[in-house]
Parts: structure tokens; C-alpha cells; sequence
């Protein structure tokens, strides 16, 4: 199937799940979680994924491969791109979707980065989630505290043209427990004020009941990914545990890609 655009995919229903990829092994386990589903879904490929693999062209085009061999809707999505010329890339390579996060820049260079990308990215018929508030814990550089004020939200929405927005209201990112407090009155101020889908960054570290709780305040775009990397860890380790001479990378990653995909399926049941 060819790819598709989120906004696509959020047409016909009222959230998407979205799942990062740092291995071909996630790539292949997200769309087989989510055929299993029937689920649509978004892969995403950060910035730092691709400096882990040295550009990002590599991972990129394995998982557009797998995505477009997939039973269900995919949108392939660039995570969390810092500079344009990533973005840039992203849209030659065929990505139907990025986020640009200028949210470290003070608020009028982050509109006026953001909105040249936009209007790039429009020209290519992709999709585009900028983010406001910063969402915590990522490399330091944002405060867990901070929260996205509905009025600068709005005006930022007005200013830039984004189609999406990723809101700071309680999660973090790489949060290995599934304890974040969600302010779900800010939430569902935000879903009222901003005339685009709401992103949840950080989901990993949000209990399945307030995902959900959060899903009905009016978040759009639920994104996982260090869970998935979790979830995956523990397999591989449980998979040495069971063989100290076990050597070959297929016979342990392999259980690790069986049990994101398990997940995957799971996690798609509770964002819906």
C-alpha cells in the first residue's frame, strides 16, 4: 500500500498511534503489531536514530519498504528534526510526514523557522507537527514542569500554518515508569483553543488509563517509543539469560522483535 499522510489516517478516526523506530527490528515489529490490530499507525525516525545510523537514509528507506508492503494505513514521520536540512532530506526521501521542533529557539524564531518549513513541506503534500511548551526530560533541555499556555498555542498555530501541535501538559520522554500526571483540564482547554490535532509527546511514561482519559480530552496523536524499547530490552536479555552461548544476533533480536510486535498490537487496542 502506498504511504499515507496522518491527517489521512486521523480523517476516518479520532487518534492515531505513533511508534519510533531505531532498528529495522522496530520497523518490522510496528506493522505487524499493527496489522494485528487493524490498525493504522505512524512510524517515526528521529534525529537521533539517524545519527545512530550515521544518516538517515539507511533506516529510512527500509522502513518506507516495509510501510508501504503493510496491510494497514502507515505514515512515515520524521521525530523531533532540529535542522532543516534534515527535514529537507526527509521530504526527498519520501517522508508524508515531519515534525520540526524549534521549541529550544525563543518564540519568534521558532515561528519563523517553523513556518519556512511548513511551507516546504506543503509543497510536497506532507504533514507537519511543530511543538510549544516544551515537553520534558529530553536531553536536559526541557523542564517536566513546563506547561503549553492555550492562547500562545493558538497564536503560534495562527502564525506558522502547522497542522499539528505537541503540547507540553505533564509527560516526559524517556520515561522508564508509567507514572506521568497529565493535566487533563489543560488538555482539553488546548483541544477547545487550537484549531489542529494535539500530539502527546512522551507517552511511554502515561499509564493505559490516562492514555485513554487523555485520548477523550482531545489528544490526537498518541507517541510511543521508549516503552517499546523496554519492552524489547527485556526479551533480549531473557533470551541471552536462557544461553550463555547464543551468539547469533537473529536468535535473540528475534524475541525482542516478537514482543514489540505483541505490544504494538496491544498499545493500538488502547489508543483508539
Amino acid at each position: 500500500m502506498p504511504l499515507v499522510t496522518t491527517d489521512r489516517i486521523l480523517a476516518g478516526r479520532r487518534v492515531v498511534p505513533a511508534f519510533n523506530v531505531i532498528q529495522l527490528e522496530h520497523a518490522e515489529a510496528i506493522v505487524v503489531g499493527a496489522e494485528g490490530a487493524s490498525s493504522p499507525v505512524v512510524l517515526q525516525i528521529s534525529e537521533n536514530a539517524a545519527k545512530y545510523h550515521g544518516s538517515l537514509a539507511p533506516i529510512a528507506l527500509a522502513s518506507r519498504r516495509i510501510a508501504e508492503s503493510a496491510q494497514v494505513d502507515v505514515a512515515l514521520h520524521l521525530d523531533h528534526a532540529e535542522h532543516e536540512a534534515l527535514v529537507r532530506e526527509a521530504l526527498r526521501l519520501g517522508f508524508t510526514s515531519v515534525m520540526f521542533d524549534a521549541a529550544t529557539s525563543p518564540y519568534d524564531e521558532n515561528v519563523s523557522r517553523t513556518a519556512q518549513i511548513v511551507a516546504e513541506a506543503h509543497e510536497h503534500g506532507a504533514w507537519v507537527e511543530a511543538e510549544l511548551g516544551e515537553i520534558g526530560g529530553k536531553d536536559g533541555a526541557h523542564a517536566p514542569g513546563v506547561r503549553t499556555d492555550p492562547d500562545e498555542a493558538v497564536a503560534f498555530v495562527e502564525a506558522t500554518g502547522v497542522d499539528a501541535l505537541a503540547v507540553a501538559v505533564g509527560s516526559s520522554h524517556a520515561m522508564t515508569s508509567r507514572d506521568a500526571a497529565l493535566d487533563l483540564d489543560l488538555i482539553a482547554a488546548l483541544r477547545e483553543a487550537v484549531p489542529v490535532p494535539l500530539v502527546l509527546h512522551g507517552s511511554s511514561g502515561v499509564a493505559d488509563a490516562d492514555i485513554r482519559r487523555a485520548i477523550d480530552a482531545g489528544m490526537r496523536k498518541i507517541n510511543v517509543s521508549t516503552h517499546l524499547n523496554s519492552i524489547m530490552t527485556a526479551a533480549v536479555r531473557e533470551a541471552l539469560a536462557s544461553d550463555e552461548r547464543l551468539v547469533d544476533p537473529r536468535r535473540y533480536l528475534a524475541p525482542g522483535r516478537d514482543a514489540v510486535a505483541r505490544e504494538v498490537t496491544r498499545l493500538c487496542g488502547v489508543i483508539s
